[in-house]
């Protein structure tokens, strides 16, 4: 099949509706109090190093993904090995990604509502823009980005009124223990999660475009997460915050204006909608290039279905409730998660550095 071509603009939007979608509501990092905010700054310092690496391995390799990148690397059975390790995380966290969207809608909307019903309700919205392919979803995000982004910048303006500077003082109150905990924390999820995007881009329209679309999209995608954040933290207090499942669902219910503008949590259902939308699709159409690299196929379109169908069964039973949701997403998945965001990264960068630099592939990729 013909390589999708996606442009700079649209690879920095998907960036940053995948970076933004969920994580305005899951929130991570929370361990740090009152010192969350700062929490999230140093996770995107942390970012920083790990989306340069990611953008050089699609330098040095122009037209190829990370599946292909690591058979060229390790060899077929190593290369293939590897492939099917991060096969598994892609599958599992577009569980976890679609599995939190269902705990939301069932906690905070329709709690006689069946949680496999708005499972599969965004299920299938989700096949059908991965089988319309990435370019697609690049011209929808590029579509509707500005329409998110100004929801929630509204929703901010109108929550001024109820914030309390005291919330975030002092600073370092707790000391920098649970900041550095918060800060793996929001460097696993949501920063660390754009190694999905080495398995999802393959080919740009230049060859330095990796770069500006790593880096901008992380640097906007965590800034309006520090804005959202520390709006949380002003609204609620981090007593509160650090104590509900949702802290930008609570944040909201806050906003009254007299008779004219109340129950407003309408907004932070659409934004998360809209972002989980993204989210799972990008880690769908990943999972789905992965299956087909096993399988040596050519074409993912053919096995949406089918791993979707997986990824629904799964979901339903991965976790058995909401709390235990939680505590896993904080305790156990910041190191379950940064082998395949961080150290096999700098491994596969590491060995292809020195294969460039031995010239054992370099016609092949220049």
């Amino acid at each position: 099949m013909n390589k999708e071509v996606i442009s700079d603009k649209q690879g920095i939007v998907l960036m940053i509706m995948f970076l933004i979608g969920t994580s305005t509501i899951v929130v991570a990092g929370l361990e740090a109090k009152r010192d969350f905010w700062l929490a999230i700054v140093i996770a995107i310092f942390m970012a920083l190093p790990m989306i340069f690496i990611y953008a050089r391995l699609h330098y040095i390799f122009y037209d190829k993904d990370l599946f292909d990148i690591c058979k060229i690397c390790f060899g077929k059975f190593i290369g293939k090995g590897i492939v099917i390790l991060y096969t598994w995380y892609l599958f599992h966290s577009v569980t976890l990604v679609i599995l939190n969207f269902g705990l939301f809608v069932n906690t905070v909307a329709f709690m006689d509502t069946p949680q496999i019903i708005p499972i599969i309700s965004i299920a299938i919205l989700c096949i059908w823009v991965v089988k319309k392919g990435m370019e697609v979803m690049g011209r929808w995000t590029e579509l509707i980005l500005l329409v998110f982004i100004g929801l929630i910048f509204i929703a901010i303006l109108l929550l001024i009124p109820n914030m309390n500077i005291n919330n975030i003082q002092p600073i370092l109150y707790n000391g920098v223990k649970p900041i550095a905990k918060g800060a793996i924390s929001s460097f696993s999820f949501p920063f660390g999660e754009t190694v999905v995007f080495t398995m999802f881009f393959s080919t740009f329209k230049k060859k330095k475009s990796s770069y500006k679309i790593y880096t901008i999209g992380l640097l906007i995608g965590g800034i309006i997460l520090l804005i959202v954040s520390i709006t949380d933290i002003l609204v609620l207090g981090a007593n509160t915050a650090s104590s509900t499942y949702f802290p930008s669902y609570n944040t909201i219910t806050r906003i009254s204006i007299g008779s004219l503008l109340q129950r407003l949590e309408i907004i932070v259902a659409t934004i998360y909608a809209f972002g989980a939308f993204v989210k799972i699709s990008i880690y769908l159409l990943a999972t789905c290039k992965g299956f087909t690299k096993i399988f040596e196929y050519t074409d993912y379109r053919f096995i949406v279905i089918p791993v979707s169908l997986l990824m629904i069964n799964l979901s339903y039973f991965v976790h058995d409730s909401i709390m235990y949701n939680m505590e896993w997403t904080s305790e156990i998945w910041p190191y379950y998660a940064i082998p395949f965001q961080v150290i096999l990264p700098i491994i596969i960068w590491i060995t292809a550095e020195i294969k460039k630099s031995s010239g054992i592939f370099t016609n092949r990729n220049t």
